[in-house]
């Protein structure tokens, strides 16, 4: 048992019509048909939504992505339409509200893989593959891979884990061409976004995206090279062998797998508050991530 410690009621607003409630994001529908996404400060851990927010979170995600677009926009075009306020919303949905396109989304989480952890790790280390792809012998955790490499999940619901499945299998299941396009753009806008962090001192380890079409192209959606979204780690303390330092919600779990929180993550008890140290050191990392990869002071 997963998903939401207490799932939020969305906040009902003229002219829009609310259509789904996910870990971070709500979103809504405009007259014009167009989709209104609002992040919020929510955090997830272990396939929970937990029930202490991340002050400025949110727009953080926001603004990053916004950032991130403009830099790989000469690459794939995105579903950004307005940052505008629509009328009537709440004042402090500032920063953190977008308007999108309504997309024909591709039911695939795109991945791309530059180094080796996570599910990529616990799989490589049972058969040295990654999503059915052949891997060299000797890598360990925080391991470079030789190139990088599109290791795509299918999306799960709020609470449920994605999953890691074969090329062959999203061929399978979006036709060839729809899965070469997939790949080919996951990896161009990965490997933009990793040489772009590694000049400000940043690993991009590893990093999921969200496509749709639109008229028959194909759009970039949802958020991008966020540290809700992807892997960064400081590049002056990488070392491989063990579990990387990271700018993301890693003091999240660290504190919830702990004796402090005493929660068992094998029960089905939803997990506790975070304190306060937690929330701002929690913070703190999306705030250095921010800066660092933008090189714009946060305030």
């Amino acid at each position: 048992m997963s998903g939401f410690v207490e799932k939020p009621e969305p906040i009902q607003v003229p002219g829009l019509v609310h259509l789904h409630t996910g870990k971070v994001r709500e979103l809504y529908q405009n007259e014009a048909g167009d989709l209104v996404m609002v992040a919020s400060d929510r955090i997830s851990a272990f396939d929970w939504v937990l029930p202490t927010e991340i002050p400025d979170k949110g727009r953080i995600l926001t603004q990053l992505s916004l950032w991130w677009f403009d830099q790989i926009a000469d690459l794939i075009p995105n579903h950004i339409l307005s940052t505008e306020l629509p009328a009537g919303v709440p004042a402090d949905w500032e920063g953190r509200t977008v308007v999108c396109k309504s997309l024909s989304m591709v039911p695939v989480e795109a991945v791309a893989r530059g180094y080796l952890t996570g599910s990529g790790l616990a799989e490589y280390k049972q058969s040295r593959t990654v999503c059915g792809l052949a891997l060299p012998e000797g890598l360990v955790d925080g391991s470079e891979l030789p190139a990088p490499i599109f290791t795509p999940a299918t999306k799960a619901a709020v609470g449920e884990h994605d999953e890691n499945v074969s090329y062959e299998e999203v061929a399978r299941q979006v036709g060839a061409d729809t899965a070469a396009q997939l790949r080919q753009a996951t990896l161009a806008v990965y490997s933009r976004g990793r040489d772009i962090a590694r000049e400000r001192g940043i690993i991009l380890a590893d990093t999921k995206f969200e496509f749709g079409f639109e008229d028959g192209d194909l759009v970039l959606a949802d958020e991008v090279l966020t540290p809700d979204s992807s892997r960064f780690w400081p590049a002056d303390q990488w070392q491989p062998g063990r579990s990387q330092p990271s700018y993301d919600k890693q003091f999240v779990r660290d504190w919830l797998t702990s004796p402090d929180s005493g929660w068992d993550r094998a029960s089905e008890q939803p997990p506790p508050q975070l304190p306060q140290q937690v929330v701002e050191a929690t913070r703190g990392r999306y705030v250095e991530a921010y800066e660092r990869l933008t090189g714009t002071s946060w305030s």
